[in-house]
């Protein structure tokens, strides 16, 4: 497969113009914390100096403040200083353009126009057609990958990402990023929490959405994240085809699939994916979201923010039940 290169040097990325730029995107609904409100203070002094960093090479990542989040499953936010922020970000808005153009249409987390919902309007797409209308028997085989951010290979996605950006010094920038994190093992995951994270593991990921694709030959695949279906009607290739990509993921990605979290089963039986039960005709709220969902609006406001989220969410399903108990 031929790729085309990225068109953008290191002095495009580090200019004052372009950190100004990631500023205004960056500081959008943040003006009111306390470490953005200190380097705003000082805000031109502080750009200038970053680029002078940048330009002279003595840049240096800093370190990462740590905490926890559930959503829905406990999860290990790492957040860098402003400053660092502010590099992601301007990486950010020239890498995002050029490598979103390389991914596969049915990549959908982590991208503009894309999301959890046209995933899941995909996937009934797909389960009408391979099922001929709902007239023939559909296997979906669904997989996670196991502790996904945390098992990124540092080596492999910067060898990745160097067969499109060959400007060393940008190279050299997105190194220092990504070694500025790791895991628990010297080389080995990526911080949830950091913008060029997003985009890199899509990067990551491309490389198997193009073997899935192309080499497997998988005509109904999507992926959100590290979570991903195949749907056909015959179960014995999706068996074949499980080994493979067990292969693929270990040998060349260095990543492995959960185990309790692989299966192959019928979609008349329904198929939990992305918080939802999917039904040939319908789907329903996987009962530990609805569960959760419930506890986090307790107590809160009909037309408070949370509860006015959820219900613009379940509109996306068989909820009306659930979303009286909002309104009411």
């Amino acid at each position: 497969m031929s790729r085309v290169s990225f068109s953008h040097t290191y002095q495009d990325i580090i200019s004052v113009e372009n950190l100004l730029a990631a500023w205004r995107e960056f500081v959008h609904g943040k003006r009111n914390k306390k470490d953005v409100r200190e380097f705003q203070y000082r805000l031109m002094d502080n750009i200038l100096t970053l680029h002078q960093d940048l330009q002279n090479k003595t840049y240096i990542h800093g370190g990462y403040q740590h905490f926890k989040i559930t959503d829905p499953k406990p999860r290990d936010i790492h957040k860098a200083t402003v400053r660092d922020r502010l590099v992601h970000h301007a990486l950010y808005r020239k890498l995002y353009p050029f490598f979103d153009a390389t991914f596969i249409a049915d990549s959908y987390s982590c991208r503009r126009g894309k999301g959890t919902h046209r995933a899941m309007n995909r996937f009934r797409a797909f389960a009408r057609k391979e099922s001929r209308n709902h007239t023939k028997t559909v296997w979906v085989l669904k997989c996670d990958i196991k502790k996904f951010f945390a098992s990124i290979d540092q080596q492999t996605l910067l060898t990745t990402v160097s067969r499109y950006v060959v400007d060393m010094d940008i190279q050299d920038l997105l190194a220092k990023i990504v070694s500025s994190f790791n895991s628990g093992t010297a080389g080995v995951g990526l911080p949830l929490g950091n913008l060029t994270s997003q985009l890199l593991v899509n990067v990551y990921m491309n490389e198997f959405d193009q073997c899935v694709k192309r080499q497997l030959k998988a005509k109904y695949y999507i992926r959100y994240a590290d979570d991903f279906v195949i749907l056909s009607r015959d179960r014995e290739w999706l068996e074949q085809l499980l080994m493979h990509i067990r292969r693929f993921l270990l040998e060349e990605m260095r990543l492995m699939l959960h185990p309790k979290k692989v299966s192959i089963s019928t979609v008349a039986t329904g198929i939990d994916f992305l918080g939802w039960v999917h039904f040939p005709d319908h789907r329903v709220l996987r009962t530990s979201t609805k569960r959760r969902m419930l506890k986090r609006v307790q107590g809160l406001e009909a037309d408070s923010s949370a509860v006015l989220s959820y219900i613009g969410m379940l509109q996306h399903g068989n909820a009306m039940k659930l979303r009286n108990t909002f309104l009411w």
